[in-house]
């Protein structure tokens, strides 16, 4: 049986379009302006920079050069966990000022709800950093989700298409791989969550629904029927 529910979120609770023409044009615009005001005052932003000039090899002193690197990152789409965090300490503030409304499908703010006061514990896992995770679902154009969810996991856990990942999460969870259902749009990751033991079910929101031999589903009314089938 079902008792836990990993749910991945760009294409599966919110739409590709939110974060890509929404969220990262916002992060790519503020993002400079916001480092060079807080990478001397802001521990956690030094932090993140003495991260991303780690993996650059650009010198740590040379803040529009790092800037110039994540800017490049975000146009890459590159899922380095200093960026994400970056990215998450932008959109707070973009969140908090009222510039940003998280999108979530109704479908999915619907059944989240379902799942939850049936007793299902949720969990979100996505490259986003888990501030950003908090975010997009605790300032949504529908409310406040964050209570429905246990907990949430990002890269620090793992790599998304990593099957390690998807059993790293299984410790921290304590149960048995058999009992989480993962929800994803990419097929790659719930291959992965499949050789750790775990149950899939794959989103295709728009366009053809491919052959796979696995559970296929248009929403999340369509991922309970099978919720309630197991």
């Amino acid at each position: 049986m079902i008792r836990v529910i990993l749910t991945d979120i760009e294409g599966t609770t919110s739409s590709i379009s939110f974060v890509h023409d929404v969220l990262f044009p916002y992060a790519s615009e503020h993002l400079p302006d916001f480092v060079r005001a807080q990478h001397q005052e802001n521990p956690a932003v030094a932090e993140q920079l003495d991260a991303v000039a780690e993996t650059s090899g650009v010198a740590r002193e040379d803040v529009d050069a790092l800037i110039e690197v994540l800017q490049g990152w975000i146009r890459e789409d590159r899922k380095e966990t200093s960026l994400k965090a970056l990215q998450g300490m932008v959109w707070e503030q973009g969140y908090q000022q009222g510039e940003l409304k998280g999108h979530i499908y109704a479908d999915a703010a619907d059944y989240l709800q379902r799942w939850h006061d049936r007793g299902l514990r949720l969990f979100v896992y996505s490259s986003g950093s888990v501030k950003a995770q908090k975010l997009i679902f605790g300032f949504t154009t529908g409310g406040d989700f964050t209570p429905f969810f246990s907990g949430f996991f990002d890269t620090r856990i793992g790599a998304k298409k990593e099957a390690d990942s998807y059993r790293n999460i299984l410790s921290e969870l304590g149960v048995e791989a058999g009992t989480v259902l993962f929800l994803s749009d990419v097929e790659a990751e719930l291959e992965a969550a499949e050789e750790a033991g775990m149950k899939t079910a794959w989103l295709v929101r728009e366009g053809e629904l491919p052959e796979a031999g696995r559970f296929v589903a248009r929403d999340f009314a369509e991922v309970d029927t099978l919720l309630q089938k197991r």
